[in-house]
């Protein structure tokens, strides 16, 4: 999410978001950001899922749920599309209310991602004990994965563990080919970041998707030419 403010420009949500969490606003952004990215991502194609970043002031609320609930009944979303991102700060002090809330929203069929993995208190308990769908690698990793002692051997680890626990991986922050190279060699299933796109408003997502569909499938008739010249 970005802030087009009337005379600051662009706002990064680095900037706005601790505020909102400290006086409370973030209950009403999240709700608001919720409601509105289901009803945008119900025109999506069905197999393209929608993230939402969850703030721990929002996942400790209390109608967290509910609130999940509301949203997807308006727009007709279907939860199995919805990925809700969390990171380890909500897992902290009381893990058994988060294992509790974790617990309601799979019941609701919602994904749940474990967000900037290896930045904060890590644990790997936290993956044998909350029921996550995906880690997500963070950007701190994939920046210097191509260094001569850089993190490849720690995002392989990451991404062999989260195949043993039957969880996908994303990467974060990717910015290079030679990165994208690299983070697939090691397996792993998904990224994200500027290499693929920068963040667009919700009128140019269709767009973007369009655009991806038609580069895949001119790749694969050149493929195919090939074969047939081979």
């Amino acid at each position: 999410m970005r802030w087009r403010h009337p005379e600051r420009g662009m706002v990064s949500p680095a900037e706005f978001i601790p505020i909102a969490e400290d006086t409370g606003l973030i209950n009403e952004i999240g709700e608001w950001v919720l409601a509105t990215a289901c009803r945008d991502a119900a025109s999506w194609p069905d197999d393209i899922r929608l993230a939402v970043n969850v703030s721990p002031v929002q996942f400790k609320s209390g109608t967290l749920a509910l609130k999940i609930m509301a949203a997807l009944a308006a727009s007709n979303f279907p939860a199995s599309r919805l990925e809700l991102e969390i990171t380890e700060a909500v897992l902290i002090r009381d893990d058994d209310t988060a294992l509790a809330i974790l617990h309601q929203l799979r019941a609701i069929g919602v994904r749940i991602a474990l967000d900037d993995f290896g930045t904060g208190y890590s644990s790997l308990s936290y993956l044998h004990r909350f029921p996550f769908d995906k880690i997500k690698i963070d950007r701190c990793f994939v920046n210097d994965i191509a260094g001569p002692d850089g993190s490849a051997s720690i995002v392989q680890a990451v991404v062999n563990l989260a195949a043993a626990r039957r969880m996908t991986t994303t990467a974060e922050g990717v910015e290079t080919e030679e990165q994208q190279r690299l983070l697939r060699t090691l397996g792993c299933s998904e990224m994200q970041g500027y290499l693929f796109s920068a963040a667009k408003p919700a009128d140019k997502v269709l767009e973007l998707f369009a655009l991806h569909r038609s580069r895949l499938a001119q790749r694969g008739g050149n493929e195919s030419r090939r074969r047939e010249a081979g």
